[in-house]
């Protein structure tokens, strides 16, 4: 028999659907203790390692975020047992800066580093995972691994303690992925899209099946919710700020070479009129 706190629970879950796509869900489900298990399955299949333990930075404080951060970057910081630092973002929509952000992101991961008394050549080597809503690179893998290297030797990588990884959803969805493959299985169950390959994968991997009832507590939580429909109210705020601004900054554009047309045109106007009357005389 069904109780009331179940019946609650079950009609939140029925209001509106929150994903790992979600960034407030994403970095709760992550980082919360007892969930460890997950992040380093994900981790060991997208980094192919073997990775035994991890150490969350921090757990994302619920009434922290309510009070604070309704707005700003999210993102899941965590250490491997090697010192391996990960920073894990999800940005859903494009706000044309990803490469700036990833920079400046990874220069103050590396600077705390140093901050914590770290000599330069003991600083642990650091991976920033950006999980993209959006196409980014112009190339058809829905994965991307960069390196800085030597641009007439590609095969001589120059900074060996700096990686970056885009993960552009879209591209995974239009492709027909091997659902064998542990990343896509969890790519799947991130994306949240295509039902008959979410199935595959929770069917395919245990975790995932933990995971999913994991999901569902996390989900029914009312403050969470809350905490997870006011971001998004504040990324949509925030984009349709952007676009407004870029439309604003495009009519000035317009109308500053309409003017600048204008002058040429009233410019040879002239002109003519001056060729035209020097004839008459």
């Amino acid at each position: 028999m069904i109780n009331e706190k179940q019946e609650e629970l079950q009609l939140q879950t029925k209001e509106k659907k929150y994903n790992l796509k979600n960034d407030v869900i994403f970095q709760t489900f992550f980082s919360r203790k007892g969930n460890e298990e997950f992040l380093i399955d994900f981790l060991n299949a997208l980094l192919n390692k073997d990775i035994k333990s991890i150490e969350v930075r921090e757990e994302v404080n619920l009434e922290r975020l309510s009070k604070e951060e309704k707005g700003g970057r999210l993102d899941l910081q965590a250490k491997l047992e090697d010192g391996t630092i990960i920073s894990i973002e999800m940005q859903l929509r494009n706000e044309y800066n990803i490469e700036e952000r990833t920079t400046l992101y990874s220069g103050k991961v590396i600077s705390r580093e140093t901050e914590r008394g770290t000599d330069y050549e003991d600083i642990n080597q650091v991976i920033m995972i950006n999980i993209l809503g959006y196409n980014f690179l112009k190339v058809e893998d829905y994965i991307s691994e960069t390196a800085i290297v030597l641009e007439k030797h590609r095969d001589y990588e120059v900074l060996t303690g700096l990686k970056w990884y885009f993960i552009e959803l879209p591209k995974f969805r239009k492709q027909n992925p091997d659902m064998n493959e542990k990343i896509n299985q969890w790519l799947a169950f991130i994306d949240d899209y295509n039902k008959e390959m979410i199935k595959v994968a929770e069917e395919k991997n245990d975790k995932l099946k933990k995971a999913r009832i994991e999901m569902n507590y996390l989900t029914g939580d009312a403050e969470v919710r809350r905490l997870a429909e006011l971001r998004e109210k504040w990324e949509m705020d925030r984009i349709s700020a952007i676009n407004h601004a870029a439309r604003k900054a495009e009519e000035r554009r317009r109308k500053k070479a309409e003017r600048k047309n204008g002058r040429i045109e009233r410019k040879k106007r002239n002109s003519k009129k001056i060729v035209r009357n020097g004839n008459d005389n």
